[in-house]
């Protein structure tokens, strides 16, 4: 970080993805914040003219609240890299990694973490014929946020229809039955474990509507299930090479124990409202969310 006395941050939100408007207010609430901390922010809504916008400013640290493609795969990253601005979260390899769901399953299943079974498929051939016995779910395999989920159930008459704007190749993946747990890591450590409750599946209303799911924090599961959350979640970060914070979820079947536990997914970019579940997880280990976003700028770099 430079060694001006009040630091200048630039906080990226917006960007073009289908998550804009999650990053708006990520990004609105982390400014805030900086701001509270005394930092000199200035908050940049990320379009295609980004790089020249960053030269004007001259920030001595950019803090990454995009969310999506091109924000959180890597796009952003390396152009920060080139520009030698020092950012927050994961560098170009780890966030081009996570972003890739099948890729990710790759490195979970290199070290040993348990994930469900999926193909990478053609939307046509997906609309056609089942790609694997139902129920399965179908999804973009690099968006996060439950973008463009299709749940296909055991009683479904047929495929599933898709909407026009979903990509030409999809991820269909065994469906997973049972409760929606996440656990973040921040820096080298495991923060605690999430329940997340719902009435249905924890889809994009559920994550972003009030009153769409509930909280529990820490997770009031066995202690081998929590043991095994933070376990596995630091080392899905480390496998993938994730840096600052990140956020692994899972599905926990409770009739299988142990058996019945399988990751889905690691964000390198997760949700940073005060009420997202990340920054309710360091709330529940004594930091703040002014302290955490201060966290997370000083331990922006390059070469990430």
């Amino acid at each position: 970080m430079s060694s001006r006395a009040t630091p200048k941050v630039a906080v990226l939100m917006g960007g073009l993805s289908a998550e804009r408007e999650v990053s708006m207010s990520s990004g609105h609430e982390c400014a805030a914040a900086l701001r509270e901390g005394g930092f000199d922010v200035v908050e940049v809504i990320a379009d295609r003219g980004l790089a020249s916008e960053l030269q004007k400013i001259k920030p001595d640290v950019v803090f990454n609240a995009l969310h999506g493609r091109w924000g959180e795969d890597g796009c952003v990253q390396g152009m920060l890299e080139w520009l030698g601005i020092p950012y927050t979260h994961s560098g170009v390899l780890a966030s081009s990694l996570a972003m890739d769901k099948e890729r990710t399953k790759a490195a979970y299943r290199a070290a040993g973490l348990p994930i469900a079974d999926s193909v990478v498929a053609n939307r046509k051939d997906i609309e056609d014929r089942h790609m694997m016995a139902p129920p399965y779910v179908v999804k973009p395999y690099n968006e996060g946020s439950s973008v463009g989920i299709y749940i296909v159930h055991e009683a479904a008459n047929g495929t599933p229809k898709l909407a026009d704007d979903m990509p030409d190749e999809l991820m269909v993946e065994k469906y997973v039955s049972g409760r929606e747990l996440t656990a973040s890591v921040l820096g080298d450590k495991a923060l605690t474990v999430t329940d997340i409750i719902t009435d249905g599946w924890y889809d994009y209303d559920a994550k972003y509507k009030e009153g769409g799911s509930r909280h529990e924090v820490p997770a009031n599961i066995p202690q081998e299930i929590f043991d095994a959350c933070m376990d596995y979640a630091l080392r899905a970060h480390k496998v993938l090479g994730c840096k600052g914070l990140s956020r692994t979820d899972f599905r926990w079947d409770e009739a299988k124990g142990l058996a019945g536990l399988i990751l889905l997914e690691t964000n390198t970019q997760p949700g940073m409202t005060p009420t997202s579940l990340s920054p309710e997880q360091a709330a529940e280990c004594g930091m703040s969310f002014p302290d955490l976003c201060r966290w997370l700028v000083e331990d922006a770099s390059c070469n990430r």
